[in-house]
Parts: structure tokens; sequence; C-alpha cells
């Protein structure tokens, strides 16, 4: 019985890399998919109406309408 030394052909070796490069990029858009899956409870509506916030985002357009 003979055996022979294994060779790293370029077949092998391109196909190694395509695997690492395709796991890489499964981790990288991971973290991504894991926060987009949490979505954000809504606030209950309120008993009589209203609703009005007045956010950070309306401070701003009050600031802008200023004269």
């Amino acid at each position: 019985m003979s055996s022979s030394p294994s060779k790293l052909s370029r077949r092998n070796l391109f196909a190694g890399a395509g695997t690492v490069g395709a796991l890489a990029a499964a981790v990288g858009v991971l973290p991504a998919v894991q926060q987009a899956a949490q979505v954000p409870v809504p606030k209950p509506k309120p008993l009589r109406g209203g609703g009005y916030e007045l956010s950070a985002h309306v401070k701003q357009y009050y600031k802008t309408t200023l004269v």
C-alpha cells in the first residue's frame, strides 16, 4: 500500500477560500438580522383621545419655524 501525500490543488484552495468568505459574510449579517427581529412594543392608546407627544423631532421643527 502506498500512501501519496495530499496535494493542495488550486481547486481545493479556491473552494476553501470561497467557503471562508461565505461564512464571514454570514457572520457579518447575522447581528443585523437579530436586531431587525426585535419589534418595538407600541404605546397603548390614550383613553380619551389625544396622544400628541412633543418629541425631539417636533421640537426641532418648531425651532426651524421661528422668525
